[in-house]
């Protein structure tokens, strides 16, 4: 494990740390006035050892850190697991809820000034097309953290995309350390009306995670690839393949936060959600180049992640790889 991916957002933000202050508050609040819930939610906890850096009293207290080995309530004893299944993305809700206070909020403060106002000005039509432009980016805002829901395709040989957006590159590599061999990457550009959550594109286990510092690049130039900030998930599939795959979230010119909560060891189904970038942003498919592979997609091509087919492998397992 990196040691810098102390959270699941390893880049920080304002919004985190609001949320990290306000956790503060929530938790003097429970032991203050609900010890009751406080002692039964440490009955139901999960694990022997506190991987966060403040006290742990439900799970919102692991929220941000999911990525480290420690405590873990079991769904049916997480109170809060509905938040699951909202369409929004849950660890976007509080950025969803902050963007949508100041632009809600705004409009209303202005259309309410503009409806007030005596004697009308000429130029009200600039105000209202002022109270027009904030609900517009409130839309906008509302319309990035969505997380559909999303069906994979059976299909056991298939390489699902691991985001959606537009495929801008596909590049041979003739040596990647952990393939360990010669890899095809595919480069998929997000743009800021893309869903932003990123899916695994096969089964697979999780082996290790790398994060590493950089410039904020337009994400669709090719040079955002080797300079942006990045973190790559290094998989194996399981069911017997183990076959090695990388993929790679790339920040943008606007999106600056990385989210992932994976850990090594951690099992992913085919489609899964593991993390998110905010707001425009990059996302890197590395496959062994192997005998059998075949590739689905093509430049220019828009694609879905957990549903679209970016390659497929020969359904007979390679033999000889050392993982």
């Amino acid at each position: 494990m990196d040691p810098q991916l102390t959270s699941i957002q390893p880049g920080g933000g304002v919004v985190i740390r609001l949320e990290l202050a306000w956790g503060f508050v929530r938790r003097l609040w429970l032991k203050t006035f609900r010890r009751g819930y406080v002692k039964r939610m440490a009955a139901l906890r999960q694990g022997d050892s506190n991987g966060c850096p403040h006290e742990v009293l439900d799970p919102r207290d692991v929220k941000f850190h999911r990525n480290q080995p420690g405590y873990w309530w079991k769904p049916e004893d997480d109170p809060f697991t509905g938040r699951d299944r909202l369409p929004f993305a849950r660890v976007g809700l509080a950025e969803l809820l902050v963007f949508s206070v100041l632009t809600w909020g705004s409009a209303a403060a202005l259309a309410w000034w503009l409806v007030s106002a005596s004697p009308a000005s000429p130029l009200n039509w600039a105000g209202w097309l002022g109270v027009v432009l904030l609900l517009a980016v409130a839309v906008i805002i509302a319309w990035f953290f969505r997380n559909p829901n999303r069906v994979p395709p059976d299909d056991g040989d298939a390489v699902l995309s691991p985001a959606d957006g537009t495929v801008v590159e596909i590049r041979e590599i003739e040596h990647d350390e952990y393939i360990e061999g010669p890899a095809v990457l595919i480069g998929i550009f997000l743009s800021l009306f893309n869903v932003h959550v990123n899916r695994s594109p096969r089964p697979a286990r999780v082996i290790g995670l790398s994060y590493r510092r950089g410039k904020f690049l337009n994400a669709g130039r090719p040079e955002a690839s080797q300079e942006n900030e990045q973190l790559a998930v290094r998989l194996e599939e399981t069911g017997g393949s183990e076959r090695p795959l990388i993929v790679r979230q790339i920040t943008g010119l606007v999106a600056r936060r990385i989210v992932c909560w994976l850990k090594p060891g951690d099992t992913l189904s085919a489609g899964e959600v593991f993390g998110m970038i905010k707001l425009g942003s990059r996302t890197e498919l590395v496959l062994p180049r192997e005998e059998g592979l075949e590739l689905s997609v093509e430049l220019g091509q828009v694609v879905r992640a957990g549903t679209s087919v970016m390659a497929s492998f020969p359904s007979a397992p390679k033999e000889g790889h050392a993982s």
